[in-house]
């Protein structure tokens, strides 16, 4: 193996145990799952709490379908609303409710706590220290 695919590898290897510890936490403790947590973070980031579906799926980076089967969840839950495009009636856009505004202050504590908890382990592996070092900057 090369250097840079030694080093992607590392890259890939945090990245698996980060998500997992991460989606694991939000599922148990808030019955959310990872991608839900990120979209209602994305649509809580913009001004209006809206999005166009396709510009939250680039965000989030998933694709159109698993997207639209997310939202339709998000939905169900009361976590967000659709609106159609009235500029384009292809476009639609998911809007957060003041219900899935609150769900994801009830989680941003978790995904913090969990993430420094997963980069702190990870760091104690001999292997995976240097890539916790540099995305941390230190």
């Amino acid at each position: 193996m090369t250097t840079d695919e030694l080093a992607w590898d590392r890259v890939l290897r945090l990245h698996g145990r980060i998500e997992h510890e991460l989606g694991k936490a939000l599922q148990r403790r808030h019955g959310l799952g990872l991608s839900e947590f990120r979209a209602l973070g994305k649509l809580t980031a913009t001004q209006d709490g809206v999005l166009r579906m396709q510009d939250l799926a680039e965000a989030i980076g998933l694709n159109q379908s698993s997207v639209s089967r997310m939202v339709v969840r998000l939905e169900d839950a009361g976590l967000t609303d659709r609106d159609p495009c009235e500029d384009d009636r292809r476009g639609v856009y998911t809007c957060i409710t003041e219900t899935g505004r609150k769900r994801y202050a009830e989680t941003e504590s978790t995904y913090r706590e969990v993430l420094a908890t997963a980069l702190d382990k990870a760091h104690a592996d001999p292997e995976l220290k240097n890539v916790v070092a540099a995305l941390r900057g230190s």
